[in-house]
């Protein structure tokens, strides 16, 4: 019998688009011997579409691979259910259950990859792919991880955060900190998004308050860092209480003209620049890198799948680490599934794993007591 797999996709988030690009990935890559796909989208303001109207977000072609079974599913009153009795959606209209095995949470950014979908999946006590809540919400939080990082002893590199409010209030005394403490060219960056969404690099203190601008549009917190000379390294992890990590790959900035690689860049296919995995640099160096992803992905208490993002000093050589993220893209220009298929696994082979590990993480987590008797 199929596993049947709930794939939840777009989401309330800046990187929505890119969700649905990862969803398509995966539903024309996976298995379809061993697992039924069930599509979950949505939508920008936080609506649930039934499985048919989830459909509608793919091109014809990827539309064709879906079982005949998503018909008796096209009532527009679809609902997930916390209640354990349950176990996945329902349809109202018809009181009729559509048991779910495991879920894949396929969404990036806000809402779903910072612990607030985990959540509702562990009160209805459902296996799901990736990372848990407290993993999941300190790996979106740039501050906050790169503390749990510090804490560890991984380095980093220098930065300040703020609140909007407070740059609404203050602004010139937030000015002034960046300048003391960071100075010029720095990053101004949400502290709660990925996919390049809002990030700006500033020159001076007219840029810098652009940036800030820009950044506060889609985070309530923000967070500056200095600027670097440096290469961007990325590495991929798989695995629960013993993760892997692949072979680290790099972005390749073809353009001398773009000082680094915003949202566009990575997901527009402009030609601008080229991940090319291994990265090119020593067996030592390798190794180091994939030592310190591991590292990081414990730092958070990491679970399933994550990317590790370094930078490499082109000044001294050292390496820093940047950010890690917990449901990283999938889409055909991403570079997890591009460092695993050079690590000797297909994406196909990575959605099972990631499957297998979501059923022994919550087989694992069932274990737990949940009452006391002294």
């Amino acid at each position: 019998m199929k596993i049947r797999i709930g794939l939840i996709f777009g989401g309330r988030s800046g990187e929505h688009e890119i969700s649905i690009r990862s969803a398509k990935s995966v539903i024309e890559q996976i298995d379809r011997e061993k697992y039924d796909v069930i599509p979950i989208a949505i939508t920008r303001d936080g609506r649930w579409l039934n499985p048919h109207e989830s459909l509608s977000l793919f091109p014809e072609e990827t539309q064709k691979i879906f079982q005949p079974q998503l018909r008796k599913f096209n009532s527009s009153s679809i609902i997930f259910s916390p209640d354990t009795s349950h176990k996945g959606l329902i349809n109202l209209s018809e009181n009729l259950a559509l048991p779910i095995d495991v879920f894949f949470p396929l969404l990036h950014g806000t809402y779903g990859e910072d612990g607030t979908i985990q959540g509702l999946f562990e009160m209805a006590d459902v296996p799901y792919v990736g990372c848990g809540v407290l993993a999941s919400s300190c790996g979106m939080d740039k501050v906050i991880m790169k503390n749990l990082f510090q804490n560890s002893g991984l380095p980093i590199c220098r930065f300040v955060w703020f609140l909007r409010s407070e740059f609404e209030s203050q602004a010139e005394r937030v000015i002034y900190l960046i300048k003391e403490q960071i100075g010029f060219p720095c990053f101004v960056k949400p502290a709660n998004l990925g996919s390049s969404v809002g990030v700006s690099r500033a020159a001076d203190e007219e840029s810098l308050k652009k940036a800030i601008e820009l950044a506060a549009a889609y985070d309530r917190k923000i967070i500056v860092e200095e600027a670097l000379e440096m290469r961007e390294i990325e590495c991929a992890i798989l695995g629960n209480e013993d993760p892997q990590a692949s072979l680290p790959g790099e972005y390749i900035i073809l353009n001398p003209e773009k000082s680094f690689l915003d949202y566009t860049e990575k997901y527009a296919g402009t030609g601008n620049n080229e991940f090319v995995v291994p990265a090119p640099i020593s067996s030592e160096l390798t190794q180091i890198i994939r030592d310190m992803a591991i590292k990081a992905f414990r730092a958070i208490d990491g679970s399933g799948l994550a990317r590790v993002d370094f930078f490499l000093r082109t000044d001294n050589g050292r390496v820093l680490v940047n950010e890690i993220n917990t449901m990283p893209g999938l889409t055909d220009t991403s570079g997890f599934p591009k460092m695993w298929q050079a690590s000797g696994l297909s994406l196909q082979q990575v959605i099972d794993r990631l499957i297998k590990l979501a059923f022994e993480r919550h087989q694992d987590k069932g274990r737990n007591k949940t009452s006391f008797r002294g």
